[in-house]
């Protein structure tokens, strides 16, 4: 009934979009604008029908009262308005999370209904009265979270939607303002809280959010691809997710091979340091300069730089926006004085002058003066410089050790690091936008305009009496002609805009690996945010930078203050108690202090240690670990979680062995063996897990043991960990 009712209204919304679109672009601008959101209303409304049609329907209620509640991914109602399912995120929806034995909420049974597509694959009731127990000889009790839990692993996020627990409920459905702190060991769920809070966010706040927009964002390219299924499975496409990485439009960094320069990077203090880069770019001149308009030569005076400067400084706005105010007037001036020049040599020639302003702004030697005084610059010109040019960057920073500016030093060409996406942020918000034509392009704009406009005219003069005879003479106006045929971005959604616009704000942010994350990094993400909406989700125990922060307070104080609420997810859902074992006692033997999670599970593997006679037979030992543990576990995604020294001869090694099987990185989590580091490991999960060389992955974290922390609590079922030196204490 509830798939008939959903292949119905998609047929009613594609006839609807078809009739619109039918219309073609006819009848005034008004119509044409409502034909247009018409269809983008419908086309949003078969997108998320679309999405939904996998495990549409998932749980069913059964109430004191008699009723039966429907639970599912949207809500349905029939053609007399009748409702058939409740959406998920509806406040009705909650008790399916939230009631126990103990407080029933009126809820005599909760069943779990597991579909594969749209096929009932089996049925779990909750028996929740126990009156109710006479009456069936069956309670399932957790059977379909356990279900869920041990299902094999495809490289891509799956929703939780349908074994949501309370203690994650409480988190996904709490209140919308201030800054809220998610904490939770490996295996507690914090992405998926993290993600099915941003669709509760959007279905209970969608008039404030569908304007605004809400920003996801996550360590890298590996982790978003993971992840990317998810909302739409929600049916919720509107969102902007993008890894720190990408935060910067039309950058694309990558990882900071050192993390000393990576710490250095994510200091505070750089704020102060791109400012004095901007501030540089200005300079004064300390002597007259000559310049020569058509031949004419005209002096050029300190004063009369220092003065435009000072005017155009005065009017607060950005660099580059305030460069255009200085080229204006110190155009202006330097016409005025040559006119005067002009009309000494020709006494009583009063002819009109007024082209000299734009002789003089084309004039060479104005341009080259202008622009040695005040020179236009982009972000990333910027902040290449800086790394590039020593005497540049000693003067911006002089509170910084010469040892930490050598540090920063890199080659001319090199290109941007993850590190530096926050000082390219911060350098676009104070330079503005890079405008070298100092006004030209609006003009040219406006010209083309105006020539547009009399085309147009000419276009319905001509047409006059065609016009006349089918009577719309006069309803279509030149200004109706060259907006129809203007580009338009009025047919982008918030979130496409909102993706390419740097200045976007945005009405709620997500953080996901937030641990990681560098002061300058979190400068960047309030600035997206400044109402300061913020779901942030973490383990501070798995912070591996070198800028991870060592409580959330110090990560988020600065910002905040003391304005942030923590909630903590208790339970591991993912890592079997075998495994946890293992790796809670490695993280204590190297003082990381960590919250012993309750687990799920026992799980049905010992963890495998094992000796390798050196690091060269590394490779062919991690071909053997992955036969065994596919053995171990039949079909299931496997990880090999390799040090960066190795993992290019481990790949080798195991495509050999696998072949097409093999991959790596953010396109290669649908194979059955993935080769990555401890870095792109960071919140996925595989049914097993081969971990090798774990000293270097602690050498590689200056001795943090994060990583190896995250690398051992990856499997849901099966671990299998190589060394060839000594392992670390703890094994």
């Amino acid at each position: 009934m509830l798939y008939s009712r959903l292949d119905a209204l998609r047929r009613e919304k594609e006839a609807q979009l078809a009739r619109v679109r039918g219309t073609g672009a006819v009848g005034t601008m008004q119509n044409i604008s409502e034909r247009d959101a018409f269809a983008t209303m419908y086309e949003d409304r078969l997108a998320q029908l679309n999405a939904v049609d996998d495990r549409l329907v998932f749980g069913r209620l059964d109430l004191d009262s008699g009723e039966c509640r429907y639970i599912g991914r949207l809500g349905l109602i029939d053609e007399e308005r009748r409702r058939l399912m409740l959406d998920w995120r509806a406040p009705e929806a909650g008790v399916f999370y939230q009631a126990t034995a103990f407080e029933r909420r009126g809820v005599r049974r909760r069943r779990h209904l597991m579909l594969r597509r749209r096929d009932v694959q089996g049925i779990e009731d909750e028996v929740l009265d126990p009156d109710l127990l006479e009456e069936t000889t069956e309670n399932h009790g957790d059977g379909a979270l356990l279900a869920a839990l041990t299902a094999r692993r495809t490289g891509r996020m799956g929703d939780i939607v349908a074994t949501i627990q309370a203690e994650q409920d409480r988190i996904i459905r709490a209140p919308m303002p201030g800054v809220m702190v998610v904490q939770g060991g490996p295996g507690t769920g914090k992405t998926a809280v993290a993600l099915h809070r941003a669709a509760y966010l959007l279905y209970s706040h969608r008039e404030r959010l569908k304007s605004a927009g809400v920003l996801i964002v996550g360590p890298g390219s590996t982790f978003m691809s993971y992840i990317e299924r998810v909302l739409p499975s929600l049916g919720e496409t509107g969102v902007v997710m993008s890894s720190l990485a990408e935060l910067y439009p039309g950058v694309r960094a990558v990882e900071e091979s050192d993390q000393a320069v990576a710490e250095l990077k994510g200091r505070l203090v750089m704020v102060d340091v791109v400012a004095a880069a901007v501030a540089q770019r200005r300079r004064a001149i300390s002597a007259p300069r000559t310049v020569t308009v058509d031949g004419v030569q005209v002096s050029v005076t300190p004063a009369m730089i220092q003065r435009a400067q000072d005017r155009a400084r005065a009017t607060g706005r950005p660099y580059n926006e305030a460069r255009t105010t200085f080229v204006k007037i110190m155009v202006r001036e330097i016409a005025e004085k040559l006119e005067r020049i002009l009309s000494k040599r020709a006494e009583g020639n009063e002819a009109d002058r007024s082209y000299l302003v734009e002789d003089v702004r084309g004039a060479r030697d104005v341009r080259v003066l202008l622009n040695l005084c005040w020179m236009p610059r982009s972000a990333q010109q910027l902040i290449a410089d800086l790394w590039s040019r020593p005497a540049d960057l000693a003067a911006a920073a002089p509170q910084l050790s010469e040892a930490e500016r050598r540090l920063l030093h890199r080659e001319a060409g090199e290109p941007f690091t993850v590190a530096d996406v926050p000082l390219l942020d911060e350098a676009a918000e104070l330079l503005g936008d890079l405008d070298e034509s100092a006004g030209r392009e609006e003009a040219r704009q406006e010209a083309q305009r105006r020539r547009d406009l009399e085309n147009a005219e000419k276009a319905l003069e001509n047409a006059h009496f065609q016009l006349e005879d089918i009577g719309i003479d006069g309803v279509v106006s030149a200004e109706d002609v060259v907006a129809l045929n203007a580009e338009s971005d009025d047919r982008l959604t918030a979130a496409e805009r909102a993706r390419v616009d740097r200045t976007w704000t945005f009405g709620h942010v997500v953080v996901d690996e937030a641990q990681e994350l560098s002061p300058m990094q979190w400068h960047v993400l309030m600035r997206r945010c400044p109402m300061k909406s913020f779901t942030v989700v973490g383990d501070i125990a798995q912070g591996a930078s070198a800028s991870a922060a060592h409580t959330w307070e110090q990560a988020m104080g600065p910002f905040v203050g003391d304005r942030l609420r923590i909630e903590e997810l208790t339970v591991n859902y993912r890592t079997p108690r075998r495994i946890v074992d293992l790796a809670e006692s490695v993280a204590e033997e190297h003082g990381l202090q960590i919250t012993s999670l309750r687990t799920v599970r026992e799980g049905d593997h010992d963890p495998v240690v094992r000796r390798v006679d050196s690091v060269e037979g590394l490779p062919a030992a991690a071909v053997e670990a992955v036969t065994v543990e596919r053995a171990r576990i039949g079909e299931g995604l496997v990880a090999v979680i390799a040090p960066h020294r190795v993992i290019a001869t481990t790949r080798r090694a195991l495509t050999e062995a696998f072949g097409g099987r093999v991959g790596s990185g953010a396109g290669s989590l649908d194979q059955d063996v993935v080769v990555l580091t401890a870095e792109d490991a960071k919140g996925l999960e595989f049914d097993a897990v081969v971990v090798v060389e774990p000293a270097e992955l602690l050498a590689e974290a200056g001795g943090r043991v994060g990583n190896l922390y995250v690398a051992l609590t990856r499997p849901t079922h099966a671990l299998h960990v190589l060394s060839a030196d000594e392992p670390p204490p703890g094994f």
